[in-house]
C-alpha cells in the first residue's frame, strides 16, 4: 500500500458515523448490507449515509454491488488487511515476532489454535 492510499483510508475514517459503519460492516462480514439498512442502523438520514459509504468505498475499505433497486455494501477485506498490514509492516525494528500483542489483540487466543 502506498502513503497516498493509506492517508486517504485513514481519512475516510477519521469522521465518527463512517468509522462506526465500518466497524458494523466489519461485524456483518461476508454478509452484504443494503445501504438502507446501514443508514437505519446508524441513525443517519439515506443521502447522507450515502455520501459516507462512496467516500469508503473510493478509500478501498467497502465494495458496493447493485442488487435491483438496492445497493449492497460490504468491508473489503483485502483493503482493511492492506491498511493494518501498512501499519504493522515495520513492527519493532523489522521483527515483527516482537508485536505479538498486536496480533494478539486483534484474533482471540482460542481462533488461532482452531483448525
Amino acid at each position: 500500500m502506498k502513503l497516498d492510499h493509506a492517508v486517504s483510508a485513514f481519512g475516510a475514517l477519521s469522521q465518527q458515523t463512517r468509522l462506526k459503519t465500518l466497524r458494523f460492516l466489519v461485524r456483518k462480514a461476508p454478509d452484504p448490507v443494503p445501504a438502507g439498512d446501514i443508514a437505519l442502523a446508524m441513525d443517519v438520514p439515506q443521502n447522507t449515509m450515502s455520501s459516507h459509504l462512496s467516500i469508503l468505498v473510493n478509500a478501498g475499505l467497502l465494495q458496493s454491488t447493485r442488487s435491483g433497486r438496492s445497493i449492497l455494501y460490504t468491508v473489503d477485506l483485502d483493503g482493511l488487511s492492506d491498511l493494518v498490514t501498512y501499519l504493522v509492516a515495520d513492527c519493532c525494528q523489522g521483527q515483527p515476532e516482537n508485536c505479538s500483542a498486536i496480533v494478539n489483540s486483534i484474533i482471540p487466543k482460542h481462533e488461532l489454535t482452531e483448525v
